[in-house]
Parts: C-alpha cells; structure tokens; sequence
C-alpha cells in the first residue's frame, strides 16, 4: 500500500513537473514569436503603410476606391504596390541574428534602418467569426529594416519594441527585399501618361514642330461621329478612315513614361532642354473639360569614347524626354510605346 501510494505520488510529481515546464517552453516561445512576428496574413485588408528613413525622406501608401495613392498627390505603381504586399505576407524568418554581431546589426540599423508602419481596418466587435460590427483602422504591425546579410540573401530587421533582431527572407525567393521597402517618392510613382477610356475624350490636338502641315486637332462630336481638322490651314478633313481613328484613340488607354528625371538631372541641363523647340505637343481634352499637356523633346546620345565632357552626337531615336502632367515633370519616354499617339494627320486620310 505504501508503495503504490509512493508510486502515485511520484508520478503525480512527473506530472506536475511536466506542465510546468511545458508551460515555460509556451511562454518562452510565445515571447519568441512576438518577436519575430513580420508577416501580415491578411494584406487585402491594409489600409495604409508609411515608410520612412532618417535623411526624411518618407512615403505614404493609402488604398483608394481607385487604387493606391502615393503621400496624398499621386497614384502609385500598383505592380509595386503589389510587390510590397506579397512581401509582407510571405516573409518568414530565416534565423536571429548571432550574438556576435548583434549588437553592430543594431548599431547600423539605428543609422540607416527604414522604418514601417502597417495600418489596417479591422471590425471593433466580431460574432461566430462571421459578423462583424464597428470596422476601425488600426495600426497592426511597427518594424524597422537594415541592410541585407553578407550572402545578399537576407534582410536584418527588427520589431519596435523587441530586443532580438532577426534575418529575413521570402522561401524559395534568391535574393533580398530590403529594396523594396523604399521611402523614396519617385520611386513609387504612377508611370502613366495619359489614363483615358475611349469614352472619355473630348478632344486630342497633336502638333509637330518640325512638320506643322501634319498638325490636326481631333474632336469627338458624339459617338462614332468625329472630326478631324488640319491645324496649317484649318482644313477639315472630308474624309478620313474611321477605324485608324478609334485605333488612335483607344491608344490614350495606357500610355507610360520610362523613368521619371525631375530630380536626377542637373537642373541647368534639365532647364536647357525645356527651353529648346518642342519636338511635339499633345493636348488631350476630357469630358470634364480638364486638359492634359506633353511636350516631348529630342534626346541626343553622349559620346562615352570622348574625352570631351558631354560631347552630343546623333539623336537617340529610342528615346525622347518628354514634359508631361502639365509641365509638372520631366521624364524619359520610349519611342516605341510612345509613337502610337505621334500620328500625323495623314495617318487618318483615306488613299484613293
């Protein structure tokens, strides 16, 4: 009787060690987790993200009824926007950070770390996981981004208000995401020149500086009814071919630039370039009445074989600069995607 009593006390002792210890491990690894909680599950339902470094320079992404706006002013690059999201959902942790170097991971990234706010909306009241009441916006998640591991296949990063930082990466992906958590405004800008369903023009006038006698304005009377007028001599065109037409203006749908050089040209060349002659002028009207102006200019090439500091040889037929969002900014344009809205008015003239 003594030993089985023995026995059940023992084993009740295992027990109670056993949970104990087992609750230890929980809630070190509970703390552990905290801590190493990047990943958003549920991106469809961020709101904002800010992002920010110490030279402030910061972006503010807020999803709109028409999609991301950028710090209040402009659309953003969904496809960049995309790319941002599909981070913060597949980041995983690849380890923590050693002890050894810690304390200098720490060190650089209060120097140069990029810090991320994440915001999303979220019901104040859920029921059966299926009701939901009183949707709020709330700040969900805080970190801050380092420099990237010296095998460039991973990023340090560090939640607010934890102690341990941690490499990151997406599985599967070779390479690092610590670019693509910018502060950068241009760099996150809406590339689109003209946005403009077919429905939605009033008027395109194209001039050409070099040839005024192909100059035309097109307007659109109402559906399927247009008409085309040589600017040289206001001529209108009794006939013209009316599937070249609604080609032309279909072509306003998406119409991009390249690259965005408002602020990475000196601005005396930049100054220069605008004040010479106009290659063409693009004046597209809406339905609204609100107008949208192009200039496009010549690009020359530089001679990389000279020593001659900006020495110009021939013109760049690839590629134009272009005066774009109402002289606002100063772009680089592809020929290629831009010549479907340069047609001169011949285009339109049906051949006998």
């Amino acid at each position: 009787m003594k030993k089985n009593r023995l026995a059940l006390i023992l084993t009740f002792g295992l027990v109670f060690i056993a949970v104990l210890m087992f609750i230890f491990n929980r809630n070190n690894s509970t703390l552990n987790s905290k801590e190493s909680d990047f990943a958003v599950d549920d991106t469809a339902i961020i709101s904002k993200i800010f992002i920010a470094n110490l030279d402030s320079s910061q972006i503010l992404l807020e999803r709109g009824p028409d999609g991301w706006r950028l710090n209040k002013k402009y659309l953003a690059q969904q496809a960049k926007v995309d790319q941002l999201l599909s981070t913060m959902k597949k980041i995983r942790v690849r380890g923590p950070v050693s002890k050894a170097s810690h304390d200098n991971v720490i060190r650089r990234m209060s120097a140069i770390g990029i810090k991320v706010e994440v915001y999303q909306t979220a019901p104040r009241i859920t029921l059966f996981g299926k009701f939901n009441w009183f949707p709020h916006e709330k700040r969900t998640k805080v970190y801050f981004v380092g420099d990237v591991t010296q095998d460039n296949m991973g990023t340090y990063m560090l939640l607010d208000g934890a102690k341990q930082a941690f490499i990151m990466a997406i599985p599967g992906f070779r390479g690092f995401v610590a670019t693509r958590y910018s502060p950068i405004e241009d760099e996150w800008r809406d590339h689109s020149v003209f946005r403009k369903r077919l429905g939605e023009i009033k008027s395109i006038q194209v001039e050409f500086s070099e040839e005024p006698n192909m100059a035309y304005r097109l307007d659109c009377i109402e559906k399927n009814n247009y008409r085309i007028t040589r600017l040289a001599d206001n001529h209108i065109l009794q006939q013209f071919d009316t599937l070249k037409v609604l080609n032309f203006l279909t072509s306003f749908s998406d119409v991009r630039f390249e690259s965005l050089l408002t602020n990475n040209m000196p601005v005396v060349k930049r100054d220069s370039i605008i004040a010479s002659p106009f290659l063409h002028r693009i004046i597209l009207v809406d339905n609204n009445n609100d107008s949208s102006i192009v200039k496009t200019f010549i690009k020359k090439k530089f001679a990389e074989h000279l020593d001659i500091a900006d020495k110009l040889v021939p013109v760049d037929l690839d590629r134009m600069y272009g005066l774009v969002n109402n002289d606002k900014d100063f772009v680089l344009l592809q020929s290629y995607s831009f010549d479907k809205v340069l047609r001169p008015v011949s285009y339109f003239e049906k051949k006998e």
